[in-house]
């Protein structure tokens, strides 16, 4: 039998059913409350509102769990990459041999840029942000192939595998061109016999005098970073991307308004925090012994890199990076970088003091990406632009749920309006 929950409200007493997902998160269902009471719900930042159904990604906060398709993260992190994790967060399945072959043929075919686009990229100022150099040219994409961006929903689904190979491909090329023309460098063509993440850092960091080969160790971080990245639920941007496209909104256009989301500071800027955070603590001269007595004293600064509104355990993200980011620590050499030194000495107050352990508060994904990127030469500005290439995958599969849905309706969230109640128009002379 069904459940159903009992709403008490004036002098009515409504029924209400019970949504029940697969692993037993429970959800009232109030599609119909305005429409029988009169009422809405009040959930600010909608921290306790179900937007959607998805069977994308599982997370349990309280346990640390983070699934894609129901494969846990650390299943994927040790046996797959991020190029057929991409696969499986977009089409529901792991691909076999030959949907792997397709899909690498697509994202080989599609990672050139049109020499307009490049144009447009040597256009911008060169102090512009990458991401707000990402996001117009991510909306672009359909400029160039209007076939795959028709804002109709039935004909976009029918070139979707292509139009999905495109924004994975191209963005990895629009962030390493952008970043060498950013600095007067000439641009890197892709090269067909490197992987995904070999290719992106060959683009980046080749010159002309000699090509740039990443050590398996630097590769293995690079590929983890963004697998990690692939998916998060219904974050602030994954939303937006869901916003837009219930819409009717092609992938690209959407794709670009998610970009915008994950730009905010709150949202995409946690990695770059770190280093920030890292890089004052240097500059006082301090180990970080201070910096840590401050904060929990509630004197002194945020902690950043610590703990997690959704993890409310340890963050198994940071757990698989962890290891990965020493190794390629190992492999590059790096053995006394300054902010490297506050960081270990952070993480190992973070694991060992009563304070951090009462409260959960342990490293997070971003503790440890901002470190990994830092010491691959990423430039801070690019820290976000390098989550958004780790979202994409996770971006398009939460478009295409949007957009395959039959009943399908626009978004469109209500509000509780606190402005003056109504005004008669006085004329200008008569006011005071």
């Amino acid at each position: 039998m069904a459940k159903s929950a009992t709403l008490k409200i004036d002098d009515a007493e409504l029924s209400l059913p019970v949504i029940v997902g697969t692993e037993a998160e429970k959800a009232v269902d109030i599609s119909k409350l305005r429409a029988e009471t009169g009422y809405i719900t009040f959930d600010e930042g909608f921290g306790n509102t179900g937007s959607c159904q998805s069977a994308i990604t599982y997370i349990d906060g309280e346990q640390g769990i983070l699934r894609y398709r129901g494969y846990p993260i650390e299943q994927l992190a040790e046996r797959s990459n991020f190029i057929e994790t991409a696969y499986l967060v977009i089409h529901g399945d792991l691909p076999t041999p030959e949907q792997r072959t397709r899909f690498s043929d697509l994202l080989t075919r599609h990672a050139p840029l049109h020499e307009g686009m490049s144009q447009q990229l040597r256009g911008f100022p060169k102090e512009s942000h990458p991401m707000a150099v990402l996001s117009v040219m991510m909306n672009v994409l359909g400029c160039y192939h209007p076939e795959l961006a028709t804002n109709n929903h039935q004909k976009d689904l029918a070139h979707f595998d292509d139009a999905s190979a495109i924004a994975i491909s191209k963005v990895r090329t629009l962030a390493a061109h952008y970043y060498r023309i950013s600095r007067g460098l000439a641009l890197n063509h892709p090269k067909r016999s490197l992987s995904y993440c070999d290719n992106f850092l060959h683009l980046m960091f080749s010159e002309p005098s000699h090509d740039y080969i990443a050590t398996p160790e630097v590769s293995s971080a690079l590929n983890l970073f963004l697998l990690l990245h692939a998916d998060h639920e219904q974050n602030c941007s994954t939303s937006t991307v869901r916003m837009v496209a219930s819409a009717g909104a092609n992938l690209f256009a959407s794709i670009s308004a998610g970009v915008n989301a994950l730009w905010g500071p709150l949202h995409g800027g946690a990695n770059m925090a770190v280093i920030e955070m890292l890089k004052s603590i240097h500059a006082d001269g301090d180990d970080g012994t201070k910096f840590v007595a401050a904060a929990k004293s509630g004197k002194g600064e945020r902690l950043m890199g610590f703990g997690h509104r959704v993890y409310k355990n340890y963050d198994p993200r940071a757990k698989i990076i962890k290891t990965s980011f020493y190794k390629a620590l190992a492999s590059l050499g790096i053995k006394d970088d300054p902010l490297l030194n506050i960081a270990m000495k952070l993480e190992e107050i973070a694991l060992s003091d009563d304070y951090f352990i009462a409260r959960k508060l342990y490293p997070n994904v971003d503790f440890y990406s901002g470190l990994i990127m830092r010491a691959l030469g990423i430039p801070e500005e690019m820290f976000t632009v390098m989550f958004a290439m780790g979202r994409m995958p996770g971006w398009i599969a939460q478009w295409h749920e949007v957009a395959r849905n039959p009943k399908l309706k626009i978004y469109r969230p209500r509000q509780i309006y606190t402005g003056p109640s109504q005004r008669n128009f006085i004329p200008s002379n008569l006011r005071q």
